[in-house]
């Protein structure tokens, strides 16, 4: 597994804790260009990125994950709980490679229980099993 040398695009998500009754309810995404920018879509249909769409459908089934992974734990998720998922298109040399960053926010849980839940959800998404050793993934948590 290689390490990016340019970022050369982002694609980042957020996203609140999934319930059981709203798995299958709709999506609404906010998208920026590189850079950060807003984009503005008039009278257009709005093209997320591949790295957009990607970390949307990840943080999704990783939020989910730690809605499943807290109950193994017998952790109450604060009603606050999100996640925010940037993956990274990149190259080193003339290959190009993804990276991801996972900020798991888990306001009032301790650290210990925080990150016990976070890489518990790490092992049951799918998401997560797929890019494994595979692409460079950083978990990081986050209590207050």
């Amino acid at each position: 597994m290689s390490k990016i040398e340019k970022v050369l695009a982002t694609g980042k998500t957020h996203t609140t804790a999934v319930t059981p009754s709203s798995v299958h309810s709709n999506v609404n995404l906010k998208l920026s260009a590189a850079g950060g920018r807003d984009i503005s879509f008039d009278n257009i249909v709005a093209h997320p990125s591949a790295e957009q769409l990607f970390a949307g459908a990840w943080s999704s089934c990783y939020t989910l994950a730690l809605t499943l992974a807290a109950a193994q734990n017998k952790v109450t998720l604060p009603a606050d709980t999100s996640v925010d998922i940037e993956v990274d298109l990149g190259q080193t040399g003339d290959a190009y490679f993804l990276g991801a960053r996972l900020i798991v926010n888990l306001p009032g849980l301790s650290q210990d229980a925080a990150l016990t839940v976070a890489h518990a959800a790490d092992q049951i998404c799918p998401y997560s099993k797929a890019v494994r050793g595979n692409i460079d993934v950083a978990i990081s948590v986050t209590t207050a």
